[in-house]
């Protein structure tokens, strides 16, 4: 198994190159660029120098798309804003050399099955756009933390087998879902030999996820010794404290 631990986040334009190099010598091998509230990189020639350098230094990128996205919205010209915020991170990462762009699915709306097909459709409908752009990146739903949202495990995982897109395993989000993580269930659904995974200590209630918070050792631990052993992994870390949780992370794992 070789797995990847690497950080949410990556900083201003500014910085970026000073910050992948900081990772690099702290042993972080991986990277998820947030544009969690918008593409931040304007400039072409920014994010193919960021993705040059990430590349000499074995560093693999990948985007989160902005959250304020929807592919279920009742209204057409909102699913339609939607498959634009992600195209426009698939165009930036395509750029920077990214693996893939994960992003949240939507909602479910008044009929669950209606959801999963038009979550569908906007996910091929999207792939189709990649390829024909000749943008060489993934397209990757996130599992997600809250019960009344679309984005449980089995949902990800057909919609992987549906529609040829990658996938996002957080095993946060599955914990504050489920309320228990059944790893034997997730290996059976996802037997694809990359996956893309997120992990943070996480607050949850009776209706799922309420926030992140820094990553104990032990869940570090836990996670380690039950994924599977046949898998090449990128885990990306999302709590309050990504490098640092990611560093102890990597350490974790090369004690086992």
């Amino acid at each position: 198994m070789a797995i990847r631990f690497g950080p949410a986040g990556l900083g201003p334009v500014k910085d970026a190159e000073a910050n992948l190099e900081r990772f690099a010598k702290e042993g972080i091998k991986a990277c998820e660029v947030a544009f969690t509230y918008q593409v931040y990189i304007h400039h072409d020639e920014d994010a193919v120098r960021i993705g040059k350098k990430a590349k000499e230094l074995g560093i693999e990128l990948s985007i989160h798309a902005p959250y304020y996205v929807n592919l279920n919205s009742d209204e057409k010209s909102k699913r339609e804003e939607t498959k634009k915020r992600i195209l426009d991170c698939c165009r930036v990462g395509a750029l920077m050399g990214a693996s893939m762009v994960v992003f949240h699915p939507g909602y479910y709306g008044k009929d669950r099955e209606k959801a999963f097909e038009t979550i569908k459709e906007g996910i091929i409908d999207m792939i189709k756009e990649t390829k024909k752009r000749g943008w060489k990146i993934e397209l990757a739903p996130e599992s997600m933390g809250k019960v009344n949202v679309f984005g449980s495990i089995e949902e990800i995982a057909r919609l992987v087998k549906e529609t040829g897109c990658s996938f996002c395993i957080d095993f946060a989000h599955v914990l504050a879902r489920e309320k228990n993580v059944d790893y034997e269930k997730i290996k059976s659904l996802f037997p694809e030999k990359r996956w893309h995974a997120h992990f943070s200590g996480i607050i949850y209630g009776d209706k799922g996820e309420r926030a992140h918070r820094k990553t104990k050792k032990e869940e570090w631990q836990t996670l380690l010794k039950n994924l599977p052993k046949n898998k090449e992994m990128v885990i990306i870390n999302e709590s309050p404290f990504p490098e640092e949780d990611s560093i102890e992370g990597r350490e974790v794992y090369g004690k086992l």
